[in-house]
């Protein structure tokens, strides 16, 4: 078992930068860190597993859903201190541009519900400037993906 609340050492996350034409896929946590908060759909790397498998799996098993990967969008930490500033949770998150080849996104496993939002409306979704990042380099990935 994955000790994620006080680990010994950084876990290695992914996250997907769903997109459909300008709206992006995100998913309200249902699980800490960051419960109740909306994010980007991902999950941990498995032992084994690479960062692309991991994100198939975790987009599977999240969402019920099937993805092409368009490629990287950004590497992040993620990394959240407690009252006594020692570190509680700490991940590197690997993140990718991808759109669904498969499925309707519905929320299981890990996220409370599932909403595909504008790129414009996304600040009223999630302030994180990590998360606004990604998204922007996602979509710059899937304009010139499709322009080409």
């Amino acid at each position: 078992m994955i000790k994620r609340e006080y680990p010994e050492h950084p876990l290695v996350g992914v996250a997907a930068v769903v997109l459909r034409d300008e709206r992006v896929l995100l998913v309200k946590r249902g699980k800490h860190p960051g419960k109740g908060e909306w994010s980007l759909p991902g999950g941990l790397v498995e032992l084994g597993e690479t960062v692309v498998q991991a994100l198939h799996r975790e987009l599977r098993e999240e969402l019920s859903i099937a993805v092409e990967i368009l490629g990287p969008v950004g590497i992040y930490d993620r990394i959240v201190r407690d009252a006594d500033n020692n570190v509680q949770y700490h991940y590197v998150i690997v993140d990718y541009c991808a759109q669904i080849v498969k499925g309707n996104p519905r929320a299981g496993s890990d996220a409370a519900l599932v909403k595909w939002v504008h790129s414009k409306f996304l600040e009223k979704f999630s302030r994180d400037p990590k998360i606004i990042k990604a998204v922007s380099r996602g979509l710059r990935l899937y304009e010139n993906r499709a322009s080409s």
